[in-house]
This record gives C-alpha cells, structure tokens and sequence, in this order.
C-alpha cells in the first residue's frame, strides 16, 4: 500500500485553488460611502478679520503753566476726574503780590486817563480864546496815550489774574488720573518737558485696524466689478485677548490714507463705547468688519483642506467619481470657507468619511445635512442604507439611528 506524502498533498491544493476564477477586488469591496451636500451660491455677508490695538480717544500730559513749589497734590491716583477738576496746587504768593500790583497800576492808569480826559476838554473849549490848535492836539494826544496806558495795565491785570489761577492745576479732560510724578516740595517750572500726571479718557476707546493695502486693492476691485454690495454705514465688532467677544459695536471715525512704510498696512480707526473699561490704551484685539454681502458658495471648513502653499482643496462628486478641486477663497463666515471659484451651482461636495477618496474613485453619495458649526450631525437610515436594504452592506451591521453622529 502506498502512502501519499502530505507535501504533495498540500501542493495539489494550492494548484486547485489558483486554478479557482479570481474574485474582483470590486466584488469584494463596494465603493465607499461618502456624505454630501450639495452647493448653491447666496448672499454672503462680506467680514473681514483685522489686527486691531486700542488707543486712548484723549490722553492729557498734565504739565504747569506757572514757575513755583507743589504745595498739594488734590486728587487720588486712579480716581475718575471731570473737566476742571483741582489736581495740584502751586505757591501762590509771588502771583498773588503781582495781581495787587497789576491791579495797583490799573488804578493808576484810571487816575490819568481822567486827568487827560478833563486837560483835554479844558483846552478844546479855550481854543480860539487863550489856546492854540498845537496846544489841543497836543492834549488830544496825551488823553490817547492815557487810554493805551490803562488798556496795557488791564492785560498786565488779566495776565496776573491767569497766573494766579494757573497755580491750581487742574484737569482738561474727563478720565483716569495717574500716579503723581511730583511730590510736595517740588519745584517745578512753567512748560516743563516732564509731566506732572497724566489723564486718559477711556470711555469711548478708539481702536485701530490695520488692513493690508494689498487686500484693500482686492476690495476695491470687487466693488467696482459688483461683487461686493457694499454696506453705507461700516461697523466692527472685537474679540479680547480672552477670546471673548466685546458687547458693543464700533462705529467708524476716520478711514486711512497711508501706508505704513514697515507693515504695509492701512491704519483705520473705529470708536467703542467703554463703560465697563474693560478696554485698556495699548491691548491688542481682533477687529471684524462687517464690509457687505458677496454672492459666493459656503464651504465648511471640515471638508477642506490647505497645502503648505496657501492653496484650498475640496472633494467634489461628478458622474459618481470623486474629484479633488481648487477653490478661491475670499475670508471665512460661520466656519465656513466663502468660495468665489472652483464650483458650479448644484455641485456634490462630499463633507464626511473623507480620508476614503482618492482622485478618480467611484463612490456612493449618500445626502447629510450640517449643523451650524458646519459638522455633519444627521444621516437619516433609509438614506444612508437605502430604503430595503437590511443590514449595512459594507460592515455588516444593522443601520446608525438617523440621529447618529458620523463616524470619525
């Protein structure tokens, strides 16, 4: 009896089963199913994101106007100041003895001015009789320069009175005063180049915007070519460094006109109400410029992707074969791309189960809708499965509720 060897055995199987009909890779794998919504244009509202720092709308270096000794600091550090509000005092005396003397002279000048007065009527009536015309005119001069003499002691009086009063230093403007740069005692000089304190309107804040001139070139293309409707009255809105977004809303003040030769930017001011002062001289914020609406597709975010170079892909469908396409992008809304070119109305763009295409694959669509964070969130069964399928035919496993959320 002859024993039949289990390698040949084993080789007679494998021949048997090369010699089987291959199975297609497609039998075996049906296309991948891939979410999509499809595209229409529409009215996009046009906003832009800007750096922005906030700068003081008024901001007072308070300096002396009079030469003397600090005798009183009149104010509290931090404290909210109105206009005219006392902040130091000054050594008057030496203003207070020039006063009596402008006042002194003024008097002075009163005293002749009438003696003048009475000369010269005197010598007007005796004209003819006793008096020459020389003798009036020259009395007539004298009582001018009388009345010159007691108007230059008047401003010597007026000016003495200001200097008294300039040795109470108070406050030009509503705001915030600083810590005192001076201690009493201190000697300080009319029109100092060092400031005493300073006073910083907070309420309302400017904060400037800057724009890149190369984005405002853009901008100005698209409204004269009527892609932008551009809004009659501009407003911003701000983000603080926390991330919070700023209850008001800024209205503009003055567009730029400049470029500035280190940034290259366009400098534009917009003013913000600021009652609760959480907006500080100086923060650094992001600005958004609500500028118009655009008509343009919205993409979201998730569904495209941006190359190392700056340009934005998407998965799109056409004849059941997924195609990878350029878009051009003008700015985000909503978490969404605004898509200018690279799409057609009624276009499939597939949002979900992306890692799954490749250029050219044949796929199955299977229509979702997105949330307002631009995330897939509903897959109805019957859409997903088709409507007398049983189990999924790709795992297997019985359909997702159609309130499932995608798989990752």
């Amino acid at each position: 009896m002859y024993r039949i060897r289990p390698v040949v055995c084993l080789s007679f199987l494998a021949l048997w089963f090369l010699s089987l009909p291959a199975l297609s890779q497609d039998a075996q794998m049906p296309p991948p199913k891939v979410g999509v919504v499809t595209l229409q244009p529409q009215s996009v509202p046009r906003i832009v994101t800007l750096p922005g720092r906030a700068i003081a709308q008024s901001e007072a270096a308070i300096r002396p106007r009079v030469t003397g000794l600090v005798t009183e600091i009149l104010y509290e550090p931090g404290a909210a100041l109105d206009v005219g509000a006392p902040m130091f005092r000054i050594d008057p005396t030496t203003y207070e003895a020039n006063l009596k003397s402008a006042q002194a002279q003024v008097t002075s000048a009163h005293a002749a001015l009438t003696q003048a007065r009475t000369s010269f009527g005197r010598t007007e009536r005796l004209l003819g009789s006793g008096t020459t015309q020389a003798q009036v005119d020259e009395s007539r001069a004298a009582l001018e320069q009388a009345e010159a003499a007691l108007q230059s002691a008047e401003a010597a009086l007026t000016l003495a009175q200001s200097e008294l009063d300039w040795t109470t230093v108070t406050s030009p403007i509503n705001g915030l005063a600083s810590v005192a740069a001076v201690s009493i005692g201190d000697l300080v000089t009319a029109g100092q180049a060092d400031p005493l304190a300073t006073v910083t309107q907070l309420d309302p804040i400017d904060v400037d915007m800057y724009e890149p001139s190369a984005r405002l070139l853009s901008l100005r293309d698209d409204i004269s070519e009527g892609r932008l409707q551009l809004k009659e009255t501009l407003q911003a809105t701000l983000t603080l460094e926390t991330g919070e977004t700023y209850a008001a809303t800024g209205e503009l003040v003055a567009p730029g006109f400049t470029v500035s030769t280190s940034t290259g930017a366009v400098d534009t001011r917009f003013r913000f109400d600021n009652p609760r002062r959480l907006i500080l001289p100086g923060m650094f914020l992001r600005g958004q410029i609500d500028l118009g609406t655009t008509e343009a597709f919205l993409v979201t975010q998730n569904a495209a992707t941006r190359s190392k170079t700056g340009q934005l892909t998407a998965w799109v469908i056409r004849d059941g074969k997924a195609t990878q396409v350029d878009l051009v992008d003008d700015g985000t809304y909503q978490n969404h791309w605004i898509v200018t070119d690279g799409l057609e109305p009624g276009e499939l763009l597939a949002v979900d189960n992306l890692a799954a295409l490749s250029d050219g694959a044949t796929v199955t669509t299977v229509p979702v809708t997105l949330d307002e964070n631009g995330v897939v969130r509903e897959q109805p069964a019957e859409t997903a499965a088709g409507p007398d399928a049983g189990p999924d035919a790709a795992t297997g496993a019985d359909p997702a509720p159609a309130d499932a959320a995608p798989a990752e």
